[in-house]
This record gives structure tokens, sequence and C-alpha cells, in this order.
């Protein structure tokens, strides 16, 4: 008797081992199974207890992060901040420091780029603005901080219209000559002022005359700014005619090609005329105005 005793506990220690396997073997498959409020309730193992009634959730506020962070009571230096003042507003990564200016644009197929600078001068950049507007054209707008502070209306005209607003330095000088925090001061307090009139800072600079060095690479690049030069000069801060002008841009219009003018610095009714007369002609030639995006 106590032999198929023993013989009876062994089948049934093997059926339940081959059971609990079958189960865990189904557990592995199952795992691609839909989850969350509208799976099927699981099927109980043979023999197994009912499963437990749902609990009901927790009280508001006694889990979660907010309970962790009240249990969690910082120390008293921690409430307070660090400084008065609210935190800088988030720019973009600072561009790589160039060792020369972009002097046209790639990759923009039958487009040029027209750039004015040294305004916004109240005699001449609404008239510019104006043409620009009647052949619905974008622009680049290099501005000098001595002139920007007093006319920002201007300058958000031109942001309306969806020009580009790049920083020319402060007072014109020529950069190279210039201490290292003299050059951060020209800079930086223009891209104050445009950041102050249109809600961001400039991404774009032109150096006074053109003349570039090392460090004002480097300072306009911590201040998140592209340099960028011209392919075309129309010698318009020379005065000369307007036919002259006119001539510069056509000859050396192209794909990518930048033109230089300016709205301010000087009588610059000859710039405005002109504008009149290439703009037109260039649309009529096939060409595009754009502005470089970033």
């Amino acid at each position: 008797m106590k032999k198929d005793e023993t013989t009876t506990g062994r089948r049934s220690l093997l059926r339940l081992a081959a059971a609990l396997g079958a189960t865990a073997a189904v557990g592995v498959f199952a795992t691609d199974r839909l989850t969350g409020p509208d799976a099927p309730a699981p099927e109980a193992a043979p023999g197994a207890a009912p499963p437990a009634p749902p609990q009901a959730p927790p009280a508001p506020g006694t889990t979660g992060p907010q309970a962790r962070a009240a249990r969690l009571r910082p120390a008293a230096y921690r409430l307070q901040p660090m400084t008065g003042y609210a935190p800088p507003a988030f720019r973009k990564a600072m561009p790589p420091v160039r060792t020369r200016p972009f002097l046209h644009l790639t990759g923009v197929g039958r487009s040029m780029v027209l750039t004015f600078d040294d305004g916004p001068d109240p005699r001449y950049t609404p008239e510019i603005l104006a043409i620009l507007r009647r052949y619905d054209c974008r622009a680049m707008f290099f501005v000098c901080g001595e002139m920007a502070v007093d006319n920002q209306d201007l300058l958000k005209e031109m942001a309306e219209d969806g020009h580009v607003v790049g920083n020319h330095s402060w007072s014109h000088p020529l950069i190279p000559k210039l201490r290292p925090s003299r050059i951060r001061q020209e800079l930086g307090t223009t891209s104050d002022v445009i950041e102050h009139a249109l809600g961001a800072p400039p991404l774009w600079y032109r150096a006074p005359y053109g003349a570039w060095n090392k460090l004002s690479f480097e300072i306009g690049a911590e201040l998140g700014m592209e340099p960028l030069a011209w392919t075309v000069d129309t010698l318009d801060w020379q005065v000369p005619p307007t036919d002259s002008i006119v001539r510069r841009v056509l000859n050396g219009a192209g794909p990518g090609v930048v033109v230089l003018n300016h709205d301010a610095g000087g009588n610059r009714s000859h710039s405005v005329a002109a504008l009149k007369r290439y703009l037109p002609e260039l649309l009529d030639s096939g060409y595009s105005i754009t502005v470089p995006r970033r």
C-alpha cells in the first residue's frame, strides 16, 4: 500500500511540475498581447486561487512625484534663488568660428541676395522698404546700433516684411584697430538693440569696411552670429551716378551673388533710384531675390 501511495504522490508532483512549466512557457510567448485597461483578464492556472479584487486608487496627494517632493524637504538655502534675476533666455548654440566671411550663397539656384548697410535712415530706408514690398522681395539690412537705437520702428518694419536684420557694429569703426573689449562692446550693444526691438538677437553680422580679424570672428560667434561679406560692391558709398550702380549690379548678377548697397551714411538717393531700376530687371531676367536661412 505504501508503495502505491508513493507512486501516486510522485505522479501528482510530475503533473504539477508540467503544469507550472506550461504556464511559464505561455508567459514568455504572451509578451505581445494587449496590455492596459482594455486587456483581457489573465486565465488562472489550474488549482490557483482566484485573483484578488481590484483595489481603489490611492487618495490624491498620497503618492507620485508631488508626494515624494513633499516628503523630501529641500534645505533652506535651496529655497532662495541664486540671483535676483530671471534665468537667461534660451539661445541657439554658437556657430563655428570662421576664418573668413561668407562671400556668396550656395545651393540657392538662380537667386541673389541684396544687402543694405549703415542704416536705418528715415530719409532713405522707408522708400527702399516700399520698393522691396512692391516686388515682394526680401533683403538683408546690416544696421549700426547708433542708427538703430533711434529708429526701432524701422527695424520692426523690416522684420514684419520678412527681411533679415544683421549687425554692422555700433559706430562703424575699423574693427582690427580695436581692443577686444571694444569689439565686444560694438557688436554686443548693437545686438542688444536689435533683440530689444525684435525679440531675438541677430544671426548675421558684417564688419564695417569689410575689415575682419580673428577677434571679430571669435566674438561674433560667441554672440551667435555668422559673418557675411559680399560678392558685388555697387560702390554707392562713393555717390556715383545712378547708371553706374545699375550697371555694376546687372554686370555682376549670378547665382548666389551677394550685392552690397547702403541705405545710410550719406546721400543715398542714387542708391534708392538704382534699386528701382535694377530690381525689376533682375526679376525679368529670371533671378529671385532671397535671404539666407539659419
